[in-house]
């Protein structure tokens, strides 16, 4: 083996075992028009998930058309039956108070927040729910909605 085949090798390596690596479950629901509506819920599925012990994280792609500083977000998570454990109101800081700077990581216009969920998902859940809460039709600006648990 020469050199660069060996060097790409370990670059591939190196690649493939850094993706995915610190996550358990990591996916997001996009909106059509770049505007979540305030109907439009975005669901993810857990019931196939071995363990949900690490972080959560919620996750907003948004660009600078959004007019607010701010997200609320209802939490709903449910059993696999349907019926509701959790029905809580966080807030996601979009933009620095201060600075008005976008406080998520990203280029060009586009940004993406992490911001850890302040509880635990309770035993049994099978599905968690994003509801729009800032009582607006729909939130020009928000691309899209995530959820990510750490191992």
């Amino acid at each position: 083996m020469n050199k660069s085949s060996t060097f790409a090798a370990v670059a591939l390596l190196a690649v493939a075992s850094a993706c995915g690596g610190d996550r358990a479950f990591e996916e997001f629901h996009s909106f059509q028009a770049q505007a979540w509506s305030e109907r439009d819920t975005a669901s993810f599925d857990l019931s196939a998930l071995q363990s949900a012990s690490g972080p959560k994280l919620i996750a907003l792609k948004y660009n600078e058309e959004y007019p607010f500083s701010n997200c609320y977000v209802r939490v709903i998570s449910s059993d696999s039956s349907g019926a509701v454990l959790d029905n809580k109101l966080i807030n996601v800081p979009l933009f620095d108070s201060k600075s008005g700077q976008p406080m998520g990581k990203g280029f060009g216009n586009t940004f993406t927040r992490y911001d850890t969920l302040p509880f635990e998902l309770s035993e049994g859940t099978a599905q968690v729910s994003f509801v729009q809460y800032m009582r607006q039709e729909s939130l020009v600006g928000l691309e899209a909605v995530g959820l990510k648990i750490l191992k």
